[in-house]
């Protein structure tokens, strides 16, 4: 596994824990980047710190391109494979768009249901879609 997907895939982790815990998501990733007890790559933290910073919008990106499903319906693994996937797509230059949506899809096969893969991918492939009027927003 590439050093990016095991980052992808601890961000995940992050994210889904905090959620879970009702935590913080950077400060939980801050605290385990700096015990050292469990192993977080920069690029987990960044994703978890970019995330959080863009978490309303990506938010509402997804509520509304996501056609009858809020977040609260999505399994919580999705949510925020999504959140990830949102933030490369829009806000990561240093990701390939086809990339960001194909990482998204692959973690989503490993540890999501079935259905999620093709979820994932119809979402993001339409924020992909239409990228050049939400970068601005």
């Amino acid at each position: 596994m590439a050093a990016r997907t095991k980052a992808r895939k601890r961000a995940l982790d992050l994210l889904f824990e905090a959620e879970q815990r009702g935590v913080d998501p950077v400060a939980l990733a801050a605290e385990r980047l700096a015990s050292g007890l469990v192993g977080v790559p920069q690029y987990s933290a960044d994703l978890v710190e970019g995330v959080q910073a863009h978490r309303e919008r990506i938010d509402e990106l997804l509520e509304t391109y996501s056609h009858g499903w809020s977040l609260d319906r999505m399994p919580a693994v999705d949510r925020n494979l999504l959140r990830i996937g949102t933030f490369e797509l829009i806000w990561s230059d240093d990701v390939p768009d086809a990339v960001a949506v194909a990482e998204a899809v692959g973690l989503a096969q490993e540890l999501s249901t079935d259905d999620s893969p093709a979820f994932v991918n119809g979402l993001l492939g339409r924020l992909m879609e239409m990228k050049p009027g939400l970068v601005d927003s």
